[in-house]
């Protein structure tokens, strides 16, 4: 119900804003605008279209830029980010935690990135090179060097006394880490226990253990996969020597799921997770000619089966009417599996121990479902073209064709997996050319020996 009620409060704002521009309220819509928080005036310019959302850019209030860029998507954000100059880029990201300015400069041309490097300060510039250092779906690039560390040997009263000497302390902070003196991590105080403790303990009687700490080499998904099943609000984050480099935080890792979450949905129709709602026309053609060009070669071999098996095709109208069933069904179960595999692959439930017994179940629910529906479809036949040889080669065909999916389920994301390729995005396409050619061969081919 809070989800739905967001939803309409965020329709409804664009739909007044762009009332508001198409009657020339430039004035009311920076005032909108300013009582909107940064996640909102960029999901409103996420959902406009280019001509409104470079006006709407320049309604918002400058000061705005880096949080709202932080929270734009990557093709949006480019698009914005490359019609602004050095100075300005500077002046937006000034203030921007570390992994959210790092995350801004690194979509940007080397030369542009170099510019708006050089005019920060010193200390600026080292923690964002320190970012940029890492790769860019590692621990290193989600972390914030902004950490509050302790020694073990200091009184809870002197880290209260502390604390209060700094006045603030950074958001979705719920511990301080403790490290020796060469910044070495040994371990973390929590907020609950540091409040709840008396003033003369020592820290290294009450800390607790570091050994839950973040290599900072991780790549983000696993980091997200420890986020999601130790329920952690921060981490500290580690180099090869253990000394302790930044930490991570939960807002940083559900931009992580959301951007994993997008990326499975958009990569099985071959698409860009960042690509622009409302991006050129040109832009978005080119994108995908790419995936339909490979989904024509995949179309083209299956259609290959069909013609060696033109004679057959043109003797009996059935085997034609018949024919779409058996790939069909084969496409449906063993996308099925993919599916299955690919986020298992993702939760990282699969791996050389396991994948085995997973292949033999998948092939069992291949082979049972294929009894079961290699009885229904042939009994049909049966029953509609009164032949009971081309109700059995449909039959064997559904049978075959259904044990092969899942087999073929399994194998398919692991291997490409193997490969370094996105399962996501070419595992369906692969999947539906194994089911589809399959299928088809064992069905004509069988009616081509039974029937002619």
């Amino acid at each position: 119900m809070a989800e739905q009620i967001e939803f309409d409060q965020a329709h409804q704002a664009l739909q007044e804003v762009s009332e508001a521009l198409e009657n020339g309220r430039f004035v009311h819509v920076r005032r909108q605008l300013q009582d909107m928080e940064p996640e909102d005036i960029a999901h409103l310019l996420e959902a406009s279209p280019r001509k409104s959302r470079e006006v709407l850019w320049q309604l918002a209030d400058p000061e705005d830029y880096g949080d709202i860029l932080d929270e734009l998507n990557e093709d949006v954000k480019d698009d914005l980010v490359s019609k602004m100059d050095p100075e300005m880029l500077v002046e937006a990201t000034e203030g921007m935690d570390t992994d959210d300015m790092a995350y801004v400069l690194r979509s940007l041309p080397d030369d542009l990135s170099q510019e708006v490097l050089s005019q920060m300060d010193s200390a600026d510039r080292l923690r964002v090179e320190t970012a940029l250092s890492y790769p860019e779906d590692s621990a290193g690039s989600l972390m914030n060097t902004d950490v509050i560390t302790i020694r073990a040997d200091v009184d809870v009263d002197v880290v209260l006394r502390y604390l209060r000497i700094l006045g603030e302390i950074p958001e979705a902070t719920d511990a301080i880490y403790v490290i020796d003196a060469e910044n070495k991590l040994i371990g973390y105080l929590s907020l609950t226990t540091l409040i709840t403790t008396q003033p003369d303990v020592k820290v290294h009687d009450v800390m607790e253990s570091s050994s839950d700490a973040i290599e900072v080499t991780m790549s983000d998904s696993d980091v997200a996969s420890l986020f999601e099943r130790r329920n952690w609000v921060s981490a500290p984050v580690i180099d090869e020597h253990q000394q302790l480099v930044g930490r991570i935080t939960i807002d940083d890792v559900v931009d992580v799921i959301r951007e994993d979450v997008e990326h499975s949905m958009m990569s099985m129709a071959g698409m860009d997770d960042d690509e622009d709602t409302f991006a050129p026309v040109v832009k978005s053609a080119r994108r995908r000619s790419i995936w339909l060009g490979a989904n024509v070669l995949a179309a083209l071999a299956a259609a290959s089966v069909s013609n060696m098996f033109e004679n057959t095709l043109e003797q009996m109208a059935a085997i034609a009417v018949l024919m779409t069933i058996v790939p069909s069904m084969g496409g449906v179960a063993g996308n099925q599996t993919v599916a299955l595999v690919i986020r298992g692959l993702a939760l990282g439930h699969i791996g050389d121990a396991n994948r085995r017994e997973l292949l033999l179940k998948e092939a069992a629910v291949g082979l049972l479902n294929g009894i079961l529906w290699a009885t229904i479809i042939g009994g049909i036949v049966v029953a509609w073209k009164g032949n009971w040889v081309l109700g059995g080669i449909i039959s064997a065909a559904m049978l075959t064709n259904l044990f092969v999916a899942g087999v073929a389920g399994v194998m398919i994301p692991v291997l490409l997996k193997k490969m370094n390729i996105d399962p996501a995005l070419a595992g369906g396409m692969a999947l539906t050319t194994v089911t589809d050619v399959i299928g088809l061969s064992v069905f004509l081919g069988l009616a081509t020996i039974l029937l002619t």
